[in-house]
């Protein structure tokens, strides 16, 4: 057993969701929406894209309304930005899986382009499968806080959706969504905050040997249910995206704009 094995399966064995107390300080996204709306100017100075389009997913439970503010960004960016269209983020199922690969598939073919996904929760989860899917036909990932290990034990909304889905989905009946540490085949990256109150930060980290070179988290002072309008992940959204297809490379932030990310090193 290599020592990189060893450390992941230790992780697995005290995968466990955050402390209640972060738990009930995600009100705090109230204030990130703030934030948000006060530096809404500054944000539509974020570095302009090529056209290409984004597809943004929400997370469990969440709808459209809660990705909105983020997709209006992205446009004003240059983006032709997409909700998904697909009601609230609950049943996880076949058919919810054959639409928004429907979806993927008619962005990129009406586009001629490779799409790039934004999945924000359980949202970055569907969109890293989908790559798995369709890798010739998206960009990149990027997931937010999303919960990409098979032990659900890393969040606290485990019980409320094993209730709604069962402990085993139909698409994990039929051989899918396993494997979910394992990255797409495209460049991937997980935005993540040690400050979640859903999902615990481990749970969100992408191991490098679980890559393929073209992997990364990036670390932001931010709430679970804050980090789709939270500005530092505008910051590095807007730097992930604009970057030349074909031409990726590892997220450093301009200097003036570090303080917004605290440590990189996880682990």
């Amino acid at each position: 057993m290599t020592a990189t094995t060893a450390a992941r399966e230790a992780l697995e064995i005290e995968a466990r969701p955050p402390h209640r107390l972060l738990a009930l300080a995600e009100g705090r996204a109230v204030f990130e929406l703030a934030s948000f709306y006060a530096s809404r100017h500054l944000l539509g100075m974020l570095p302009k894209g090529d056209g290409h389009p984004v597809l943004v997913l929400p997370g469990f439970l969440a709808s459209d309304s809660s990705t909105a503010p983020m997709r209006r960004l992205l446009g004003d960016l240059g983006y032709a930005a997409h909700g998904w269209g697909l009601g609230r983020n609950v049943r996880v199922d076949l058919q919810r899986v054959h639409e928004m690969e429907q979806l993927l598939l008619k962005i990129h073919r009406e586009s001629g382009r490779k799409v790039s996904i934004v999945g924000w929760s359980l949202g970055g989860v569907f969109a890293r499968e989908l790559a798995k899917l369709h890798p010739d036909a998206v960009r990149q990932v990027i997931s937010l806080g999303s919960p990409i290990h098979d032990d659900r034990r890393h969040t606290n909304a485990s019980r409320l959706f094993e209730f709604l889905n069962g402990k085993d989905p139909e698409p994990v009946r039929h051989g899918r969504f396993t494997g979910l540490d394992q990255a797409p085949p495209v460049p991937t990256t997980s935005i993540l905050t040690r400050s979640d109150g859903i999902v615990h930060w481990r749970g969100s980290v992408q191991h490098a040997d679980r890559g393929h070179g073209q992997t990364e988290n990036i670390v932001v002072h931010a709430s679970h249910c804050g980090l789709g309008v939270n500005p530092s992940v505008m910051v590095a959204l807007a730097d992930r995206l604009k970057q030349p297809e074909g031409e990726w490379h590892p997220f450093t932030p301009p200097l003036a704009q570090r303080w917004m990310f605290p440590s990189q090193k996880v682990h």
